[in-house]
């Protein structure tokens, strides 16, 4: 089965690259694409120079949008969804993820970040359905509706379907990941603001 990554991206041109290579050099994924988000920096032009498939979106579509807007462009039968803002993330990282599904053993992993940081961390043991790193058949995908319009809930929205329709879900633990705050990229107050809006986003997908 072919596997492709899809990398959802917006203004993240000084983190992107290390994700990318680390992906390129995974033995288990075929494709890569990069869902530039309507970026305002250089996020589309450092994957392209990375020689990945790049799709544009002229405006902001939220996550579940540009995850979306990835898949009407692959076809591939297992599909891994990373974010672009990983840190320490690994060739072997992204095989964990995808070789449980590529077996035919599971439907679904979810990426849990262990011995990063302590706030991922943390984060991560106190909310697993939130992780953004996840291999998934597309199958699976192509039955949940909402997708396109769920944004930083996409996660919830995926976990609750799993749960639901009882698909096979297994945890991959990826130590030494983690991935950079809202706080940190956008500073304190924006972040915090855009940090609200996620949770927002994630409550109404709880609906």
């Amino acid at each position: 089965m072919k596997v492709t990554a899809l990398i959802p991206a917006y203004n993240e041109e000084d983190r992107i690259g290390s994700v990318l290579e680390a992906v390129k050099n995974s033995c288990m994924v075929d494709e890569i694409i990069v869902v530039d988000d309507g970026s305002r920096d250089k996020t589309a032009e450092v994957a392209e120079k990375m020689g990945v498939k790049v799709i544009i979106n002229d405006k902001n579509m939220g996550k579940g949008g540009a995850l979306c807007k990835g898949l009407e462009n692959c076809q591939s039968e297992v599909i891994l969804f990373l974010d672009a803002d990983l840190c320490g993330f690994k060739p072997q990282d992204a095989d964990r993820l995808v070789q449980p599904v590529l077996s035919g053993e599971w439907d679904m992993t979810v990426g849990i970040f262990t011995n990063g940081r302590l706030a991922t961390d943390i984060a991560q043991k106190m909310a697993p359905f939130l992780s953004g790193q996840r291999a998934i058949k597309r199958h699976v995908l192509r039955q949940i509706s909402g997708l396109e319009i769920s944004r930083y809930g996409v996660e919830v929205a995926l976990t609750r379907y799993v749960k639901k329709n009882k698909i096979r879900l297994k945890e991959v633990h990826l130590e030494d990941v983690s991935h950079i705050m809202k706080e940190e990229k956008l500073g304190l107050i924006r972040g915090f603001s855009e940090r609200l809006k996620m949770y927002w986003d994630i409550v109404k997908a709880l609906k």
